[in-house]
């Protein structure tokens, strides 16, 4: 397991300038932000991504997961969604993630991770959302499986998907070994959930791990590790009694402000209660 931090934290900072610092905190992964201002696809030829594969490579750094979840570059942190009325916003939620997918395998990264849906579009019931959900995983499915990238949904507060009872039917009817989970220890915890619990439930669809922590209340708020709630020693105790061998990426993006120090903090905090564990970063 390699251990990467997100450059979602990193946004006030060029995408190969973010892999520099990343690196020197001394992270061995690094989550990429496939959104402005970093690898959003439109703006990245083979030049540009070649570019970025050799940065990584100098870096030392694994690509732990392409982030193609926020649309900022067209819309906001959930929209154009999977479940949108519109035929054409939908679509660019499909080409969005077709293109991350290209590029996760150019840059050879393994998984991909994607909205759960999106909001509940008014008047729209919620079969009617999954079958939507399930269209446009039918015009991504193909291509994941001919690059062998995985797509990883990631259940979130208040969107389609957020409780392991919804996650887990969804990604188990599919059936197709690229559509997996990318299990955001803080989003079960939000969720009302025990995340270590969870996290053995959906322990077989999990290709990707989001950390952060949270407050007492629940509220969907990342926060640097150590000054939250969540039961990091029970999750990881799980982790490496299931086997677990995928990647995890620290993700603080409300840290834009400084970024490394909340790094560096959630590292010093994290990495003793992980190594207790037996388990390798």
């Amino acid at each position: 397991m390699v251990f990467g931090y997100s450059t979602n934290a990193f946004v006030k900072f060029s995408l190969l300038d973010s892999f520099d610092r990343i690196a020197r905190l001394g992270f061995k992964g690094v989550e990429i932000m496939c959104d402005q201002p970093h690898l959003y696809p439109p703006e990245y030829d083979d030049e540009r991504l070649k570019t970025v594969k050799a940065n990584l490579e100098k870096n030392g750094l694994k690509p732990t997961n392409l982030n193609s979840f926020t649309l900022f570059a067209v819309g906001d942190t959930y929209l154009p969604s999977w479940i949108e009325p519109e035929e054409d916003r939908r679509n660019i939620r499909v080409d969005h993630t077709l293109a991350c997918l290209d590029i996760a395998a150019f840059i050879g990264c393994g998984n991909i991770s994607i909205p759960p849906g999106g909001p509940l579009p008014a008047g729209m019931t919620r079969q009617e959302a999954l079958r939507l959900f399930h269209r446009g995983m039918d015009q991504v499915i193909p291509r994941a499986e001919e690059l062998g990238v995985r797509l990883l949904v990631e259940p979130e507060p208040d969107l389609l998907m957020e409780r392991t009872s919804e996650i887990k039917p969804f990604v188990a009817a599919i059936q197709s070994s690229v559509v997996g989970v990318n299990f955001d220890i803080g989003h079960f915890f939000c969720a009302g959930e025990d995340p270590a619990a969870a996290f053995e439930e959906l322990f077989p669809w999990v290709g990707h791990i989001h950390i952060e922590d949270i407050a007492p209340t629940r509220e969907h708020n990342h926060l640097i590790a150590g000054l939250g709630a969540i039961d990091f020693p029970s999750v990881f105790d799980a982790m490496q009694r299931l086997g677990y061998s995928h990647d995890m990426s620290l993700e603080l993006y409300p840290y834009t402000d400084r970024p490394e120090e909340a790094g560096r903090e959630s590292l010093a905090h994290l990495l003793p209660m992980m190594q207790e564990s037996g388990l390798t970063s």
